[in-house]
């Protein structure tokens, strides 16, 4: 498969509802990058990290407590599988895509319509890094080099 680099696109996200497969670390972490831009998120997972217990109490994401094979996508704008099961995720993201929805597959990079982005923000500066799913050391360290390049004096 020919190696593509993915376009970057900033989309607003306010409102917009965004339902996540999967309760586990991966999910979590995504989860709450994504509350920053304050979407309406959903997860379907029959048991959650402990985080995402808390964001739930806290009313800041919904939860349904069951397995991921009866989701509805109807209105749906991003789908993020993040379950355990390979094949699962991959099913789900067909699924997600025949209803319309952009589809992430946490386990496949071949079968996402976006990536997840490591993210930078400050105020209403926001810088996406991706490297393509080859290289996360080199991307984690051009993110932490543009967070210590934006907190310096003068630099924002």
């Amino acid at each position: 498969m020919e190696s593509v680099p993915y376009f970057p696109i900033f989309f607003r996200l306010k409102g917009r509802k965004i339902l996540v497969a999967g309760g586990g670390t991966i999910a979590c972490r995504r989860i709450r990058t994504l509350l920053e831009f304050e979407s309406e998120i959903t997860v379907v997972s029959p048991c959650l990290h402990e985080t995402l217990e808390e964001l739930a109490a806290q009313g800041k994401i919904s939860v349904r407590r069951t397995m991921a094979d009866g989701i509805d996508f109807d209105g749906i704008f991003l789908f993020l599988a993040c379950t355990d099961d390979p094949e699962e995720n991959h099913r789900l993201c067909e699924r997600a895509r025949t209803a319309g929805a952009l589809a992430n597959n946490c386990s496949r990079k071949e079968d996402c319509d976006f990536y997840f982005p490591s993210i930078v923000r400050k105020d209403q500066t926001v810088i996406g890094i991706n490297g393509g799913g080859q290289d996360h050391g080199k991307v984690r360290e051009l993110r932490c080099r543009l967070e210590r390049f934006l907190d310096a004096p003068g630099n924002y």
